[in-house]
């Protein structure tokens, strides 16, 4: 069986794609939750499941097959599942989704530092610095494209659930939990991603966690 080591439910983001794309493979794995930065954190990286990420979460175990980052495991669950479960059948869709979560992956940088991910917070709208706001303009022109192209009659941006929904999953949390400024479209997106199965499963585990991390717990300067 998978063996997913995973991070803080409330707060780990890349976590959350990680778990998400096991749940979207179909494939029975093992979940191991971690506490992050808590006083056994700079031992237990230490150890050897965690040796080959450096001790980051997610990481997933298949066998001695390891694999880490949330986006190369998505690659690797979706050979493993049968290749049709996470990307887009039409080559040019396709194109499209696997464009838009590499760029989720290395980009919007102002957005995650100064909006960290914590599922069980919404705290009073302030005006976003400008570079967030420059982010999140980015956001929507994405999702945009997306669901006028690919989008059909489906909820998600490529019309089904998939990698694409999954790397941008973390970023729905935020706009919430902020109180963040989208277009007009994106609401009916955003709410379609949290009402996920898959997603509502998670944010109940992040609610029944009592692990509290003080520095995530404060709303935006």
């Amino acid at each position: 069986m998978l063996k997913l080591i995973i991070g803080n439910k409330a707060y780990s983001s890349w976590s959350l794609r990680g778990w998400l794309a096991c749940k979207q493979s179909g494939l029975p794995f093992e979940e191991m939750v971690v506490p992050l930065y808590d006083q056994e954190w700079e031992k237990r990286r230490e150890g050897d499941e965690f040796a080959p990420s450096s001790g980051k979460v997610p990481i997933l175990w298949d066998g001695d097959c390891v694999v880490w980052d949330s986006l190369a495991i998505i690659e690797y669950l979706n050979e493993a599942s049968g290749g049709d479960k996470f990307w887009p059948t039409d080559p040019a869709a396709r194109a499209m989704a696997r464009s838009m979560a590499a760029e989720m992956h290395s980009g919007f940088a102002a957005l995650r530092r100064k909006h960290s991910m914590n599922i069980r917070q919404v705290y009073p709208a302030k005006h976003p610095d400008d570079d967030v706001i420059a982010d999140l303009q980015r956001i929507m022109e994405l999702w945009a494209q997306a669901r006028a192209r690919w989008g059909g009659d489906g909820q998600f941006l490529f019309g089904e659930f998939g990698a694409a929904d999954i790397m941008f999953a973390p970023v729905v949390t935020r706009i919430i939990t902020y109180s963040l400024p989208v277009a007009r479209f994106a609401p009916a997106y955003m709410n379609a991603v949290l009402q996920h199965p898959f997603m509502q499963d998670w944010i109940a585990a992040a609610q029944e966690e009592d692990w509290v991390i003080e520095k995530f717990e404060q709303p935006a300067a």
